[in-house]
């Protein structure tokens, strides 16, 4: 069965840099696109970041754009999110998605449980 198991979370302070990764099974990682997306407390959830099945196109949210870089590696079946410059804001619940298709389409079919990532002094 299609399991994503994200991890990298914790505490950092603003400023500072946090890497999750999400470490995929149970389907063609290559073949499909995958996203990070986040939940703040008591806020609904914000899409942050896409990327084609190839890597060859990426796609970020303003409030992330210039501090969050996603990539992947195929050959380890993972996708990651470097996340620099990180503002108190950011402190959410991270999520990664299986995306439906090979290209960045925004429909997803597959959620892993999340990694919790506050930004505080």
């Amino acid at each position: 069965q299609v399991q994503l198991v994200e991890s990298g979370g914790g505490l950092a302070q603003p400023g500072g840099s946090l890497r999750l990764s999400c470490a995929a099974s149970g389907f063609t990682f290559s073949s499909y696109a995958m996203s990070w997306a986040r939940q703040a407390p008591g806020k609904g959830l914000e899409w942050v970041s896409g990327i084609y099945s190839d890597g060859s196109d990426t796609y970020y949210a303003d409030s992330v754009k210039g501090r969050f870089t996603i990539s992947r590696d195929n050959a380890k079946n993972t996708v990651y999110l470097q996340m620099n410059s990180l503002k108190p804001e950011d402190t959410a619940l991270y999520y990664c998605a299986k995306d439906r298709f090979s290209s960045w389409s925004q429909e997803y079919d597959y959620w892993g449980q999340g990694t919790q990532v506050t930004v505080s002094s």
